[in-house]
């Protein structure tokens, strides 16, 4: 992942950069060039992208009129042309107004409480993010040593984070390798669904990636190489699993158990952070006859190396995320194929999911100083509060199937798309559109793959409830028994079961899911009464459904984390945790927050609700909040002792 400067200079002919800019996205590179030239001129009012939402995201090139892009690509080559005769040399960073100025053309005149986060996702000219305060300088010859389980996307964070502040890491991975749910999850055709220069870390850019939703592949490989380039898989225990930690209260220390290669350990720790994710613990039915099904049956997450089904007659069970990439990846190679549908999902119309960036705006991301870190910026605004609007619920709506008349005017708009696509098989038109609101439930992308691969002739969407399972494949209620060789179990995760796999008992000895009686609930997703020192990543209500950034969460939650025990560190006291009162006020509101969401005002089943039907997975206010209640504990919000 080399630094802008570190690029390699442009070159090419007049005419091969004009066919780069044809295949570029504007706004963002107008800004890299005004940034790397300092000619501001190149950003003309009249051309600043006007961000109308659509259904999925914005228009292309933000919505610029066609005689607005002509102009913008005019200027860019000859912006292009003179940085290419100069030897692309760039010139001195901008000052902090010239930096404003660069931002507000693609914000307008944003609100001057997000300047702070914008410049954080930008990370320009320095890492915002990095904490601005070390152990050593803050508690002089005093120490701290954190234990993080986990080494996905937060806990690498989590760990690059905390040895800035001068706090001794180790990461404890069950895994044999980094990525935590990119490792686990090889099946055919897994990728992203959100827009992967956006779907990085805030220190950690990266110019190349090949597409826009890049595959699992380019995933995994990026956060092997951030744990390689930021020498954070030096910290890790590979193949070690945290089984329980304890909370000794009179060292102010944490207990925490260990299981691998070399037999049990204990690590003592003053901080324990959880980096566990929520999509993790494969969610299997119990059905009647699980155990008598003779064939091969695995969950998506569990894929079989080297599998071959060429030939095999295959069930699906389920249309979630991972099924609806599964599916069409594997639809060609099977001779049957049954696709067991509960509920099926909405999608948004995405014609270039699987599509590679094109060739000339890879060359600029890859020669262009900063474009890259303007293109992820430039998404990163766009995703802000995203399609928010369209899931929060107006309470005078009455209409079947939406929550208000935005909300209803995207579905219509979904159901004519899905529709569309099935004009030869209305059968199937028939059973793919679902009868709950948009926003609901999670929407994927669509690209036409899905409907393809259900039309084939020897694939069935089967709708009836799944009854049992047989020596020989599935019966379903209606008394029909399908014969199938392999099931794929596509049906999610326990993603309600936070911490599950290990046993955590902090002050006084109190059980953590004796506490959360199956109702797991955190201050702002982070903090729980009762248990000091103990920071979680991606925690209970932090799951982003329709605006921000999961990582941006995570960073967010690290930052709050170190904040606290600055304060700690500050006072001379050992331990910090979230005040009994500031914990209860906050959940009241996430939980009035969410029931007036879309998948908290309708009742379709969805992984964003526990065994309750508490929305405990989502957070229902906007991102500006999350990032200003994470700067700094608020007044009353922690103890510290």
């Amino acid at each position: 992942m080399p630094l802008a400067h570190s690029l390699p200079p442009l070159t090419g002919s007049d005419d091969e950069l004009a066919e780069m800019v044809a295949q570029a996205e504007l706004p963002a590179l107008l800004i890299a060039l005004a940034h790397i030239t300092g000619d501001l001129s190149l950003l003309e009012p009249g051309l600043r992208p006007p961000l109308r939402p659509t259904l999925a995201a914005i228009e292309p090139q933000g919505g610029m009129s066609p005689e607005a892009q002509a102009r913008a690509r005019d200027l860019a080559v000859a912006a292009l042309q003179r940085f290419r005769d100069d030897g692309s040399r760039v010139i001195a960073a901008p000052t902090p107004g010239q930096l404003r100025h660069l931002m507000t053309f693609l914000t307008g005149d944003v609100n001057e409480a997000y300047v702070p986060l914008l410049q954080h996702e930008l990370g320009i000219p320095v890492d915002a993010g990095a904490p601005t305060w070390t152990v050593a300088g803050v508690a002089p010859g005093r120490q701290l040593a954190a234990v993080v389980v986990g080494a996905g996307m937060s806990g690498l964070a989590a760990a690059h984070r905390l040895r800035q502040a001068g706090i001794d890491v180790t990461v404890i991975e069950r895994n044999p390798d980094v990525g935590g749910v990119w490792f686990e999850n090889g099946y055919p055709g897994c990728r992203l669904d959100t827009n992967n220069f956006h779907y990085s870390y805030s220190f950690a850019q990266k110019e190349d990636w090949p597409q826009q939703f890049s595959t699992r592949e380019s995933i995994y490989g990026y956060f092997r190489a951030v744990a390689e380039d930021l020498a954070v898989r030096e910290l890790i225990r590979f193949r070690t699993a945290v089984t329980g930690a304890v909370w000794d209260e009179e060292t102010a220390r944490w207990r925490v158990t260990c299981v691998g290669s070399d037999g049990e350990q204990v690590l003592d720790a003053d901080v324990l952070v959880t980096a566990v994710g929520q999509l993790n613990t494969p969610n299997i039915p119990d059905l009647p006859g699980a155990d008598r099904f003779a064939g091969l049956s695995f969950h998506t997450a569990r894929w079989p190396e080297s599998l071959e089904l060429t030939g095999q007659r295959v069930a699906v069970v389920g249309t979630g995320a991972s099924t609806y990439q599964v599916v069409p990846s594997i639809v060609d190679e099977v001779d049957e194929l049954h696709v067991y549908q509960r509920t099926p999902p909405w999608m948004l119309p995405t014609p270039t999911y699987h599509d590679d960036i094109a060739p000339g705006l890879r060359t600029l991301f890859e020669r262009v100083p900063y474009y890259a870190r303007w293109y992820r910026f430039f998404q990163f605004w766009t995703a802000v509060e995203g399609r928010r609007a369209i899931v929060q619920v107006d309470p005078e709506w009455q209409e079947d199937g939406s929550v208000s008349a935005v909300n209803a005017a995207v579905r219509r708009a979904l159901e004519q798309h899905i529709r569309s696509q099935y004009t030869d098989r209305p059968d199937l038109g028939e059973r793919v559109v679902p009868d709950y609101p948009p926003g609901a439930k999670r929407m994927l992308r669509d690209n036409g793959v899905w409907a393809r691969a259900l039309k084939q002739p020897h694939v069935e969407l089967v709708t009836e409830p799944i009854a049992e399972l047989t020596e020989k494949g599935i019966r379903t209620t209606d008394g029909v028994e399908r014969a199938v060789d392999v099931i794929v179990w596509g049906t999610g995760f326990k993603a309600s079961d936070f911490l599950e796999s290990m046993t955590v008992r902090g002050r006084g000895g109190v059980d953590l899911h004796e506490q959360w009686a199956g109702d797991a609930r955190a201050y702002l997703g982070i903090q729980i009464p009762n248990f000091p020192n103990l920071f979680c990543l991606y925690g209970p209500n932090t799951n982003l459904v329709v605006n921000g950034s999961i990582l941006l969460f995570s960073e967010c939650a690290i930052h709050y984390s170190l904040e606290c025990l600055r304060a700690m560190l500050a006072g001379g006291h050992r331990c910090v945790e979230v005040s009994p009162g500031a914990f209860v006020e906050y959940n009241r509101a996430v939980d009035a927050g969410n029931a007036a969401m879309a998948w908290g005002a309708s009742d379709v089943n969805s992984w964003y609700k526990n065994a309750s039907g508490r929305v405990s997975q989502n957070w229902p206010f906007t991102l500006l909040e999350y990032w200003q209640r994470t700067r700094t504990p608020e007044p009353g919000a922690v103890v510290l002792r």
